[in-house]
């Protein structure tokens, strides 16, 4: 490959009608400044994307005083403001244009409560048989099972039941009421940490 080609002298660069304005900085545009314009402020509304071209401290005293909406009357200022909202694109009501509606026969109440079982069409009984079905029964886990045994009772004791049960059996096994039994003792911390377990499951 040869080090100068012919091509070379064929290569042409545009000119740049800028370069002289990039090494030579904007003047000031505040009236009587002399200073390089440095910094770039809004001209305004309606011209955005135009900037003037101040120093450091006048563009400090030209944002003291900038208003975007000058001339502006407050209903023009608030509907700016609401419009802002959605990026100033348009916007339609909800259900303003025609289309699909519900039957007559649909129920027209919002769910979300039990009220709106009774007032929603059910030809084929579905919510009703819910509503009579028998609840079904409690089936303890294996560690609330053991406990209810500790305490004497069955899987359907209700949270009443297991604290008059406890309450008896604390006063049946306490060391006063024993006089430092042994094997009362060990029965009555059984039972408080039965009390415990059922208590943190939630069933008293």
């Amino acid at each position: 490959m040869k080090p100068y080609s012919k091509y070379f002298e064929r290569i042409r660069i545009r000119p740049d009608p800028g370069a002289e304005l990039k090494t030579h900085p904007q003047r000031c545009q505040w009236d009587g400044c002399t200073e390089a314009g440095t910094h770039r402020a809004p001209v305004g509304r309606m011209r955005e994307g135009e900037y003037f071209h101040f120093c450091f401290e006048h563009v400090r005293e030209y944002n003291k005083r900038y208003n975007y909406f000058s001339g502006l009357a407050d209903t023009e200022i608030a509907r700016f403001q609401k419009e802002a909202l959605t990026g100033h694109r348009p916007t339609w009501k909800m259900g303003a244009a025609p289309g699909p509606q519900a039957a007559a026969d649909f129920s027209q109440v919002r769910s979300g409560g039990a009220g709106y079982f009774r007032r929603t069409r059910d030809p084929f009984n579905l919510f009703g048989a819910q509503a009579n079905r028998p609840p079904q029964e409690r089936k303890a886990r294996p560690l609330e099972a053991k406990a209810l045994e500790t305490l004497g009772l069955d899987v359907k004791a209700t949270g009443a039941d297991i604290k008059a049960r406890y309450k008896e059996l604390v006063k049946r096994h306490h060391p006063d009421a024993n006089g430092g039994n042994r094997g009362s003792e060990d029965r009555f911390r059984e039972v408080i940490q039965a009390y415990r377990l059922l208590r943190q499951a939630g069933l008293c």
